[in-house]
């Protein structure tokens, strides 16, 4: 159930992200906006992890999806502007 709950919150918080972040770099498309969300919140559960934040098996909560969604956008924008 841990990554079924990190898919739910990695789509909110990809929707949220793109809000908070939006930039001419930036995923256009709803499908791309959802599954950069969802890696941010599997990079913030496993980010969170290494820290010691969470416990392993354990899931980013929702502010640390959002932040780790905002990281995935920055990334994508960095390499966006190269091309």
């Amino acid at each position: 159930m841990g990554i079924i709950w990190t898919i739910i919150i990695g789509f909110v918080a990809g929707v949220i992200a793109k809000f908070i972040m939006p930039g001419s770099n930036e995923p256009s498309g709803f499908i791309l906006t959802t599954i950069l969300g969802i890696a941010g919140a599997f990079v913030a559960s496993y980010l969170g992890q290494a820290l010691g934040w969470y416990q392993p098996g354990e899931g980013a909560g929702f502010i640390g999806a959002i932040v780790g969604s905002i990281i995935v956008l920055f990334v994508w924008g960095l390499i966006a502007r190269r091309r």
